[in-house]
């Protein structure tokens, strides 16, 4: 090959090196989801002992991570790992909620269990709320391959700077879109081919919030799509399938998608 073509190379795999794979990131939450929930690991631990010496291995291995980061906003990497760790109690209380969610919100579901180790919903959203920790922290892109490889593992698309409440429920789940400045209530159900989008894409609105607010205990239906950063949908409101909705809807709406053969539209009702 040309000389220069190498040298070309060569600097990009030095400005690569700012940054650690994602194969040695997707490792690390993947032993960490096996230390949070005995259901995801390949060791049984006889002892606190053996847990203790391998939470002190993660949190190494976290600030290896850290270290890689060329986008590290915060000097003091143990520091970090520290404040990280002490927030692994709250984070798993979190999800302890959203497996009970899933489990209460799909009859198929036969036990929590099932839930862990089964349900993409599940592997979903425990990736969002690890990643969400390191996207308020500024590692962005550390928190993107967290949640692009949950979408690549699940098909369920979470941006980690969306802001989502407890007692999440995600049913099936393929092709779920979570939008960047989405905003999402407690005790909020969503099934699968949801998009919680944006209406513009323009690169100078990468600042506005562009993705709707879904307050608490609404639904949505299969195949929905909430899009604007203004559009509000109200609380215990119900979404149906196949919705495409661009404004806000007061609480206890029922919105529903109806065909007609001389119309097609949306129908809006409440009790």
């Amino acid at each position: 090959m040309d000389k220069t073509y190498m040298q070309k190379l060569f600097e990009e795999h030095q400005r690569a090196a700012q940054c650690p794979s994602p194969v040695l990131v997707v490792a690390f939450f993947n032993r960490l989801l096996g230390f949070l929930f005995p259901e995801f690991s390949n060791t049984r631990y006889r002892s606190v002992a053996q847990l203790e010496t391998l939470s002190s291995e993660l949190k190494e291995e976290f600030c290896i991570i850290l270290r890689k980061c060329s986008e590290c906003q915060v000097t003091n990497v143990e520091a970090l790992a520290e404040e990280f760790w002490g927030s692994l109690p709250d984070i798993k209380a979190k999800l302890e909620l959203d497996i009970q969610a899933m489990y209460d919100g799909d009859p198929a579901a036969k036990s929590r269990t099932e839930v862990i180790r089964t349900y993409p919903g599940f592997y979903a959203i425990t990736s969002y709320r690890v990643a969400h920790f390191l996207h308020d922290k500024g590692y962005l892109l550390l928190s993107r391959m967290i949640t692009e490889n949950a979408h690549s593992h699940t098909g369920i698309d979470i941006h980690p700077g969306a802001q989502i409440g407890r007692h999440f429920c995600i049913d099936h789940g393929t092709g779920i879109v979570i939008g960047e400045t989405t905003i999402i209530g407690d005790h909020v159900k969503i099934y699968q081919g949801v998009t919680l989008g944006a209406l513009s894409v323009r690169k100078e609105d990468a600042a506005v919030k562009r993705h709707p607010t879904i307050e608490d205990y609404a639904v949505i239906y299969a195949g929905a799509s909430i899009l604007g950063g203004d559009t509000v949908v109200g609380r215990h409101s119900v979404i149906g399938g196949n919705v495409w909705l661009t404004e806000s809807v007061p609480e206890w709406s029922r919105i529903t998608y109806v065909a007609r053969q001389e119309n097609r539209g949306v129908s809006e009702s409440s009790p």
